[in-house]
């Protein structure tokens, strides 16, 4: 695998070890996943890229607990989730995953607080405990005022920070984020990116985003790149250049 040198990662977070996934049987079988070895630490903004087909999205349901590898070890927090029952899966996706999607994936008759609430009314919270979370998310995401709003009455922008919002409610460990930006135009796409970095910036929360814009990837601290099935590349950027001092680049002004 090729490999930039990296600092040394913060307290490991999830480990996937010789990860792979198979479909099908016999001659029909295709073989999605080809021994993936992973490393994410708490805190870190990691962007996954990739042609149609490289694996990433079948990596990404992995870590999401929405598919089950073939053979490998993925750890979360230590536990062996590939051990886990359907049921233990589907609490560790309650308690520790927020998920968002391209398409935003909201109740078209629900307001936005509602949609926000809908996963604590999964963990049986008590409504006024939802109300007042989901209204502190809606406001972290800059949509305080828009709560009894129907997605039919908000933006492509504002529906997708609802669904963070509602990503984020439950003060999940990991963010997965399949394609953000993929239904924004360039300035909102902008917008959201920058959400999401605060959010792993001044909250700590550990991201994980497929992204296919090179320009929306750039946000991360990390890009991990899959190619047929496997990890061909994990790099970190290098910061931005700054800006170089005042009066050099170009004539002074008369």
């Amino acid at each position: 695998m090729n490999q930039t040198a990296r600092p040394a990662m913060t307290e490991e977070l999830i480990r996937l070890s010789g990860i792979t996934k198979t479909y099908g049987r016999g001659q029909a079988a295709i073989q999605a996943v080809r021994g993936v070895d992973l490393a994410i630490g708490e805190g870190e903004f990691v962007a996954v890229m990739g042609p149609s087909g490289s694996g990433k999205s079948t990596v990404m349901n992995i870590l999401g607990c929405l598919d089950t590898p073939t053979s490998g070890s993925y750890r979360f927090q230590g536990v062996q989730v590939e051990r886990l029952t359907r049921d233990q899966r589907a609490l560790l996706r309650r308690h520790y995953l927020g998920f968002v999607f391209q398409g935003y994936n909201l109740l078209a008759r629900t307001t936005a607080l509602e949609n926000v609430e809908l996963p604590l009314i999964y963990r049986g919270e008590a409504a006024a405990e939802r109300h007042a979370a989901a209204r502190a998310a809606l406001e972290q995401v800059g949509l305080a005022g828009w709560e009894d709003h129907t997605p039919g009455e908000l933006s492509g922008g504002q529906q997708q920070r609802v669904a963070i919002a509602r990503a984020v409610v439950t003060r999940p460990a990991v963010l997965l984020a399949d394609e953000p930006t993929g239904n924004l135009d360039t300035r909102t796409s902008r917008e959201i990116m920058d959400l999401i970095g605060s959010l792993n910036r001044d909250r700590g929360l550990t991201v994980l985003m497929v992204t296919h814009e090179p320009d929306m990837a750039a946000y991360a601290q990390r890009i991990v790149r899959f190619v047929d099935g496997r990890v061909e590349s994990d790099l970190r950027p290098p910061p931005p250049a700054p800006p170089p001092p005042a009066g050099e680049g170009g004539t002074e002004a008369a």
